[in-house]
């Protein structure tokens, strides 16, 4: 109904389907507003990885709960909305007893079906006090490559994470899922499957890793300017076609997510500012011009004042020389 009306209206489509619902799978009236919602996000963030319109399916069981509508904890118990009646579950708050505190709030609740079972993920919040733009000291670029993530700070330090293993290792997978497809029998397809999984849970900790090691390094006081790659599936889908899988499905967006919400929590601040022309941009003389860079070799030169230096450095200079710029932006309009 939503790929054919274009609406993602929560008010508009609750008219259209909150009734058929009820009446044609027996869901509850929670239950039915929550399917609407889940669907409308899920339109959304397809839209924002740059697939307009693209028809969302969903291939396992979900559902969403809302907290202390559908469900809640306390005192040991775990009461839950089902299609039914409302029942208690004893449930163990073992590790989770800091959640409990009163400065921590349970979101709306996901029930998703994963290796014959069912599992339950609960997101937390806390309110964290935001870190004034003046008490922030450290700058940071960081360029997010293929070949490398470049991290540039306010001392002239460059910290290279090499990121050419991570993409040696998504090229092995891509032959070892197109070896399978080509046998086309059922253990290989249970095998596609697995190998799927494993891989997203490998790319997944792997920006964890990431993330987490880019906050520790520079603490208290620090912003990191990270480029806004929002499209950048539309752009890496230009490359040659044997290359396309490692550039369009590398976790760009995931691992500015992860930067960010760690940030958050350190009282750390992350902006993301206007890509164009990083790695083409002197960041000594200001020059910018194509030819300052040689892609293929990694190089830069600039054609003006005939600074040198490696491509993606470049990236990640400019990337620190713009966070100093919205700083004063900032400041003057304090």
């Amino acid at each position: 109904m939503i790929y054919t009306s274009k609406k993602l209206v929560q008010a508009s489509l609750h008219t259209l389907t909150y009734h058929p619902l009820r009446k044609e799978f027996g869901l509850r009236s929670q239950m039915a507003q929550s399917v609407t919602k889940t669907v409308i996000a899920r339109y959304k963030s397809t839209m924002e990885n740059s697939h307009d319109w693209t028809k969302v399916e969903f291939k396992k069981p979900e559902l969403d709960w809302v907290w202390n509508r559908d469900y809640s904890l306390a005192q040991g118990v775990f009461s839950v909305n089902t299609l039914e009646e409302r029942i208690q579950v004893p449930f163990e708050s073992q590790g989770m007893k800091h959640f409990f505190d009163g400065t921590w709030k349970f979101g709306t609740a996901k029930v998703v079906y994963k290796h014959g079972k069912f599992f339950l993920h609960i997101p937390m919040t806390q309110c964290i006090e935001e870190t004034e733009w003046e008490q922030l000291k450290e700058i940071v670029g960081v360029d997010r490559g293929l070949n490398f993530l470049i991290v540039y700070d306010s001392h002239g330090q460059t910290w290279f994470i090499k990121g050419r293993p991570i993409k040696d290792r998504r090229g092995h997978y891509k032959q070892l899922r197109r070896h399978l497809q080509q046998r086309q029998t059922p253990s290989a397809r249970r095998r596609l499957k697995k190998i799927g999984q494993r891989e997203t849970r490998w790319m997944t900790d792997v920006n964890h890793q990431v993330s987490k090691a880019l906050v520790e390094r520079y603490g208290k006081n620090t912003v990191f300017v990270l480029e806004d790659l929002t499209g950048i599936r539309t752009a890496t889908e230009k490359v040659r076609k044997r290359n396309r899988y490692e550039s369009v499905s590398w976790a760009y967006y995931q691992l500015r997510q992860m930067i960010e919400y760690k940030a958050a929590k350190a009282q750390l601040k992350v902006i993301a500012v206007d890509p164009h022309y990083t790695s083409q941009t002197c960041p000594k003389c200001g020059h910018t011009e194509k030819g300052n860079r040689n892609k293929k070799h990694h190089r830069f030169a600039c054609q003006n004042c005939h600074y040198r230096s490696h491509d993606d450095r470049i990236g990640a200079m400019n990337l620190h020389r713009k966070g100093i710029e919205y700083r004063v932006a900032v400041a003057a309009q304090a």
